[in-house]
């Protein structure tokens, strides 16, 4: 008898393994983003045939996709963080004038970058960690401060002529096999910047990171319940405090890929960029109630809101209201989608 239970048993076959939700929601951001990508290829045909259109989007949003995955590191753990942006424009500042009007050197520029944004992550993690002090009033705080001493730092914008660092901004890296010919019959290299390496670098990084590492496992631990997570030992407040110090330090490293990308310093750089970081995580499906989401789907997620800022452009729709409802639209769709697969996770609980 036992061996027929035991025959029966192994007949029976294994049940399909359901997507989490954070994989679901990924899977629909690379959807998205392809159907919008492949639609524009056929329909709006133009630039976006050419491979280094692709490539102008990574040039781009080098910084971008930097800062939104520090953003959704704070938001997997329930935070946010609207300071980044703040952060970029200090850093640019304060290196184009440590650079051009102090004879400074590109290495030390850097060092200042990293210093400033783990300045702002150390202070603003310690107040939202062992303080227990909103992250948004922390965070709101500190774009303030950020904004204010960039025009302390100095206040007309200036493109940098110093050598070393020019030289530095004008490196490409040829991407081989996906040059296009040009109307003389001559053939141009696609090509990337060096801030493109830097993104899809700290991209893998973070990845590994949050899927293979205890750290990782106690971000969408607190993101999901604090009390849950107390209960299973994890320090909530080092968590907390950990997932800020990191936001900082991308936003730094993310400054200086900004400043490498634009090559001047200016107040009013960056404006904005907050918006966008927290746009990306959503449209890459970072639960704004933390404990869900995907470095991969944030990446995606900064392709797909540039593509859309893309497509309105070519169809002519170049004033800044359309580019702004449409994004809006996008948005607005993806927090339905979140909505509903927080819906059906509540239900099968």
């Amino acid at each position: 008898m036992s061996n027929i239970k035991k025959a029966g048993s192994q007949a029976l076959p294994n049940k399909p393994k359901r997507l989490t939700d954070t994989n679901l929601l990924l899977l629909i951001t690379i959807v998205v983003f392809l159907v919008m990508y492949i639609g524009a290829m056929i329909f709006l045909k133009k630039g976006f045939l050419k491979p280094q259109t692709f490539f102008n989007i990574l040039n781009a949003n080098a910084a971008l996709i930097i800062t939104s995955c520090g953003m959704s590191l704070v938001m997997i753990t329930g935070g946010i963080d609207i300071s980044v942006g703040g952060v970029v424009a200090l850093v640019s500042m304060s290196c184009a004038v440590y650079l051009d009007y102090h004879g400074g050197s590109v290495f030390a520029s850097l060092l200042i970058a990293l210093g400033i944004g783990l300045a702002f992550g150390a202070v603003q993690g310690f107040l939202v960690a062992y303080l227990d002090i909103q992250p948004f009033i922390v965070s709101l705080a500190g774009m303030f401060f950020a904004r204010g001493m960039t025009t302390i730092v100095h206040t007309a914008p200036f493109n940098v002529v110093n050598e070393g660092f020019a030289a530095l901004k004008d490196t490409r890296i040829n991407v081989p096999g996906l040059g296009t010919v040009n109307k003389l019959g001559k053939y141009i290299n696609a090509y990337v910047e060096i801030g493109v390496i830097v993104a899809v670098l700290v991209v893998i990084i973070l990845f590994c990171i949050l899927k293979w590492t205890k750290a990782g496992r106690n971000f969408y631990a607190v993101g999901g319940s604090r009390q849950s997570a107390l209960m299973l030992g994890i320090d909530v407040k080092k968590t907390r405090f950990l997932a800020h110090l990191l936001c900082g330090l991308l936003a730094g490293i993310g400054g200086y890929v900004y400043f490498l990308h634009v090559g001047s310093g200016s107040a009013s750089h960056a404006m904005g960029m907050e918006m966008n970081a927290i746009a990306s995580s959503i449209i890459g499906g970072t639960l704004l109630t933390g404990g869900v989401g995907n470095i991969a789907g944030t990446f995606v997620g900064v392709l797909s809101l540039s593509t859309i800022q893309n497509i309105v452009s070519s169809i002519g729709l170049d004033q800044a209201w359309w580019t702004g409802i449409t994004v809006a639209a996008m948005l607005c769709l993806f927090l339905v989608v979140q909505s509903m697969i927080m819906a059906r996770k509540k239900k099968r609980v």
